[in-house]
């Protein structure tokens, strides 16, 4: 989530001057509001999300096709990746000045659960932060491996998190979500009554959360952080894919995504709920698309995608803030929404606030360096000198 920085257009270079790889932060600007897109469904309804038509109208069909080939997945991962090249960029840089780098990203990764914690039971149980927190503690344990064995422990923690989410497919398979049913009319008491007794039932699905995320989502963080660490290093979000690897990712893509649609329209509730494990698979070989789109785009050059930069740049702070725009939309001023939206319609919402960020993102930036999130963070996650650096100091402020 943080302002991911580097010493200079490549890794190997040893400069301490810290200078921004502008195709980092296009990307990142993609991933935070491509996230939008799946989010905006649970704003509202935090646990089932969209309610379906008993019979699913033509526009929604079209509208879900297009999600499950293009949108799914797609950006979460990528920004599970990124997080990754943040932590390898993080740990690169204050090995070089003689610090302490676990120390130092530890404790970001502790006021990351925190910043978790407080969004999934304050604000919306979507949250993803304390989950990456987690898994960054993970990841950090394997950032001094090579290339290879990053890649191999990646796919090894992937297969992991696609094991673990089948088994809970199997065994524990989703009602299908109708609009106007009896579990429709339940959780809309429960989300959209007083916000004490949603604070309640985010705290319950918070702590739930603390026992199934080790099994599951951590994994597939992670092992995306860890291929997102051996992705910078191998200089990919300088140069971009191979045309061989881009056709394979495209096939790849291709065939899992037609998988999850064909599974996602089934009537069967096991076959529908393993669609979501499918969606793990379709969604990294077409987001290592996009990240490939968008280098050969903007070739490191700041002037070029500027606003969506700008986005990427302020990632933290912009994700919180859809939180709370999204919660106070669609369970406090308009809760009549969920009854009434159809998924072309939550669609032009993402894409009129998108282009709301675009513009926030910067007039923001105008002003200030920083984001608000991003600074507090990084004020709070400041680790004090270690012994060695306070005896420097001292020994310095002696002469």
């Amino acid at each position: 989530m943080e302002s991911i920085t580097q010493v200079s257009d490549t890794p190997e270079n040893h400069s301490t001057k810290p200078i921004r790889n502008a195709n980092i932060d296009a990307i990142r600007g993609l991933a935070v509001l491509g996230i939008l897109f799946m989010n905006i469904y649970y704003f509202g309804n935090a646990v089932s999300g969209y309610a379906s038509h008993e019979i699913s109208p033509l526009h929604d069909t079209l509208v879900e096709l297009f999600s499950n080939f293009f949108l799914e997945g797609r950006f979460i991962s990528l920004f599970a990746m990124l997080f990754g090249v943040g932590l390898a960029v993080q740990f690169d840089r204050y090995s070089k000045q003689n610090i302490d780098a676990y120390k130092q990203i530890k404790s970001r990764l502790k006021w990351l659960l925190v910043f978790g914690a407080v969004h999934g039971i304050v604000i919306w149980s979507g949250d993803v932060l304390f989950a990456y927190g987690l898994s960054g503690f993970l990841a950090l344990c394997y950032l001094q491996l090579d290339n290879d064995k990053l890649i191999k422990k990646s796919l090894l923690f992937i297969a992991i998190s696609v094991f673990t989410f089948t088994l809970f497919s199997i065994f524990s398979p989703e009602e299908r979500f109708i609009r106007g049913s009896e579990l429709f009319e339940e959780e809309y008491l429960i989300w959209f009554s007083t916000y004490s007794e949603q604070l309640l039932m985010q705290l319950i699905i918070f702590t739930t959360l603390l026992l199934v995320v080790p099994l599951t989502l951590m994994w597939l963080s992670a092992g995306l952080m860890l291929l997102g660490v051996a992705l910078y290093r191998k200089g990919i979000f300088q140069q971009g894919f191979s045309k061989r690897h881009l056709i394979w990712f495209a096939l790849t893509s291709i065939f899992f995504s037609t998988l999850d649609s064909l599974l996602s329209f089934s009537e069967n509730p096991i076959l529908h709920t393993l669609s979501g494990v499918i969606v793990l698979l379709s969604a990294i070989p077409m987001a290592l698309i996009y990240m490939h789109l968008l280098i050969k785009i903007c070739q490191n050059r700041s002037t070029v995608l500027a606003p969506l930069q700008k986005v990427g740049r302020l990632a933290f702070s912009l994700y919180i803030l859809q939180s709370i725009c999204g919660v106070l939309l669609f369970r406090h001023f308009e809760p009549t929404l969920v009854n009434t939206l159809d998924r072309p319609d939550y669609m032009l919402i993402a894409i009129g606030y998108s282009i709301l960020q675009l513009i926030l993102a910067t007039i923001y930036l105008n002003y200030f360096n920083q984001g608000p999130l991003e600074k507090l963070w990084r004020r709070l996650a400041k680790a004090k000198p270690n012994a060695v650096q306070e005896n420097d100091q001292l020994l310095d402020q002696r002469r």
